[in-house]
């Protein structure tokens, strides 16, 4: 078994969602940061759940995986509430969270060695120091790792185990382009492995790249579900025409642009129209318009 491939499910386990999620609730004092949110991720699909700082996405994934209580609400996660499970459980799941848990005395190696004794099955060093692209720095302490390096070496740590689900939060920030399309590959190899994947971005292309489906998650609220190249169906009917008249920009925004394009080819029986351009919102563009005016300050709560 590589590091690529998953520990089967226990024995038991229905094949069906990953992650089952009814009115999640989580309150910091008085403020409500998760507000009755729904969510299904399905097994073996890479689902990227996106939104502004303060929109929760911290906050649910830590109540996922077991290391946040919440206040109101029902959880499941790969069959069991993640508030009362065990250890099995725990084996079962993968986390990279934010912050990195590695110490700095240790090497690469020594550290990946160390942490392999708390798995029944865990992938062979050798292995996960070339699937994170980590071989030639295992030697390397901890200490003097790059930010992007100690990236990788978190991500080595969370998928070591053979997790069923992995979550990822934020996983490329620091690293530099090419690590991130390093790190993407393997992402795709988990997946392909059967392995359930939940990530947090801010990262959009991030997400149109790795995401079976994608969830935008505003104001505690999860507020459209789709995949990526779907998402914002109803604002990506929507078309901006723009052509020179005079000297001038014209511009309609329409949901039939072919009546404006008809329109404009009658007035110049050249068939020439100067300036002429049709677009559609991109996916940075249907994203801001999903989230709208919810972001939070930074430092509230996520």
């Amino acid at each position: 078994m590589t590091a690529m491939q998953t520990a089967p499910a226990a024995a038991g386990v229905r094949d069906d969602d990953a992650v089952r999620v009814r009115g999640l609730v989580k309150r910091y004092g008085g403020r409500t940061v998760v507000d009755g949110l729904d969510l299904d991720v399905r097994r073996g699909e890479v689902f990227a759940l996106l939104g502004p700082n303060g929109a929760g996405k911290t906050t649910t994934v830590e109540v996922l995986e077991g290391v946040r209580t919440r206040d109101g609400g029902e959880v499941t996660v790969l069959g069991e509430d993640p508030a009362r499970a065990g250890r099995a459980w725990r084996d079962r799941t993968g986390v990279v969270g934010q912050t990195t848990g590695a110490g700095n005395a240790l090497t690469v190696r020594e550290t990946l060695d160390h942490f392999a004794r708390y798995h029944a099955t865990p992938v062979p060093t050798a292995e996960l120091l070339a699937d994170v692209a980590l071989a030639e720095s295992a030697g390397t302490r901890v200490s003097r790792l790059s930010g992007g390096q100690r990236r990788r070496l978190e991500v080595a740590l969370g998928i070591q185990g053979r997790p069923e689900l992995l979550f990822l939060d934020e996983p490329t920030t620091g690293m530099d382009p090419v690590a991130r399309r390093s790190f993407w590959g393997l992402v795709r190899g988990l997946r392909a492995a059967g392995t359930t994947v939940l990530l947090t971005t801010h990262y959009l292309d991030e997400a149109a790249e790795l995401a079976d489906r994608v969830g935008v998650l505003a104001a505690g609220r999860l507020v459209e579900v789709a995949p990526p190249a779907e998402l914002g169906a109803d604002l990506r009917r929507v078309a901006t025409v723009r052509w020179t008249e005079d000297g001038a920009v014209r511009e309609v925004v329409t949901r039939e642009p072919a009546a404006v394009l008809r329109d404009l080819l009658a007035a110049h029986p050249a068939g020439e129209v100067p300036g002429l351009t049709v677009t559609r919102p991109d996916l940075e563009e249907v994203y801001l318009s999903l989230v709208g005016a919810t972001a939070t300050p930074e430092g509230e709560p996520r």
